[in-house]
């Protein structure tokens, strides 16, 4: 066969995938669904309410006392007191922009969460395309040896085989059978994680062909694009923004805050007095040091910002090397593999006698090891693109 033997047993499981839900459908479903990335959604509409609250006014001040004299005739006297206390107008504006700068930080904050989660279930979904493959090329191995064990049970009774012979056809399909049982199992427990990511609905996943991935950009481009488009990145970026937007707030602090109110005194006899109330508070004390304190946050900012970009970069070196390695790999086991005889031309000879049983097992055990080291590397290519391009999930 001139054709890679992969095609052969993939193409009517991959016919059959058609109307199952694809990799960018789970995905859709995940995110609708999962209830980690629902309350994540809520704790960030929180989180960007709790920023706006420090920017509201203190609430007004309203108290009235009641004296009495302590002798005869003094008679009583009343005091009503209603004020009003704020900060320096400016420290508001700031306030205001370092509110707005944390609900950016908090929606990244929610992108990156919502990236790690989309990432999780690509990859289940990688494992189960897998797996889907696995489980055809099992099930073809199974077929193979139970075909092979029913001939060499007739040869052995007609006396054409013997007895070691059969006991080595009824071990492989004894190894068939558990390796089916085995993948079958991991199968059904990816399912059951995809269920998890997705609230607990159940999702029906066929796939055993991955998707296109699309030609490979340059380094230089892939890690362009995605430090510009890191959520990771991006929250560092604004919690460095929030960082000194607090700075410059601490900083106004440092101004006068006030008080305005109304003032009415009575007394008995129909004696009244009242204005206005107006008073300043230096922050001699309350403010120390919240501006060096600011500051050491907003260099910690700066550097971690620094310090993750490299790693960032760092790893996408890493991953993009790992992707050209398995990208090679793949193509000469697929040139290889594609020169080989089939699964069905190796049957044929042992049925006809043209192999002999040792070489029939040499020849298949290389095939399926062969087509597991293959599927495996697809496998990894992908996942290894998955990580390359998670910045756009």
């Amino acid at each position: 066969m001139k054709r890679f033997i992969v095609i052969t047993l993939l193409a009517s499981a991959a016919l059959s995938a058609f109307g199952q839900n694809s990799i960018d459908e789970v995905l859709r479903s995940v995110e609708a669904n999962n209830k980690e990335l629902q309350a994540n959604n809520q704790l960030t509409v929180s989180k960007k309410l709790e920023a706006r609250l420090d920017n509201n006014l203190p609430d007004p001040s309203v108290s009235y006392v009641h004296q009495y004299g302590n002798r005869e005739g003094m008679g009583i006297q009343g005091e009503l007191v209603a004020s009003q206390s704020f900060d320096f107008p400016s420290v508001y504006v700031q306030k205001n922009k370092l509110s707005q700068s944390k609900a950016v930080n908090y929606d990244h904050q929610g992108a990156e969460f919502r990236q790690q989660i989309l990432l999780q279930a690509k990859e289940i979904c990688l494992d189960l395309v897998l797996l889907n493959q696995q489980k055809a090329l099992l099930d073809q191995r199974r077929q193979n040896a139970e075909q092979l064990s029913e001939l060499y049970a007739m040869r052995l009774q007609s006396g054409d085989a013997n007895i070691l012979e059969t006991n080595k056809i009824d071990l492989e399909l004894l190894n068939a059978k558990n390796e089916a049982r085995m993948n079958e199992s991991a199968r059904l427990a990816k399912l059951q994680e995809l269920t998890t990511l997705n609230g607990g609905i159940a999702i029906e996943f066929t796939d055993t062909t991955y998707t296109p991935v699309a030609e490979i950009l340059s380094f230089e481009e892939i890690c362009s694009d995605a430090v510009t488009s890191s959520p990771q990145l991006l929250t560092l970026k604004s919690e460095q923004v929030a960082a000194r937007r607090q700075l410059s707030v601490n900083k106004q602090k440092g101004l006068p805050g006030f008080e305005l109110g109304y003032r009415l005194n009575t007394a008995a006899g129909g004696e009244r007095f009242n204005g206005f109330l107006v008073g300043i508070s230096i922050p001699l004390f309350s403010n120390r040091n919240n501006v060096r304190q600011a500051k050491a946050q907003s260099l910690y900012t700066d550097l971690q910002l620094e310090s993750t970009t490299t790693a960032v970069e760092s790893e996408l070196h890493r991953l993009y090397s790992q992707s050209v390695a398995l990208k090679a790999s793949m193509d000469e086991y697929s040139a290889v593999l594609g020169s080989q005889n089939s699964l069905v031309l190796l049957n044929k000879a042992i049925q006809t006698g043209q192999i002999s049983m040792i070489e029939y097992f040499v020849d298949v055990t290389t095939f399926y090891q062969s087509m597991q080291n293959y599927m495996q590397l697809q496998n990894e290519y992908q996942k290894v693109m998955a990580q390359l391009y998670k910045y756009r999930l």
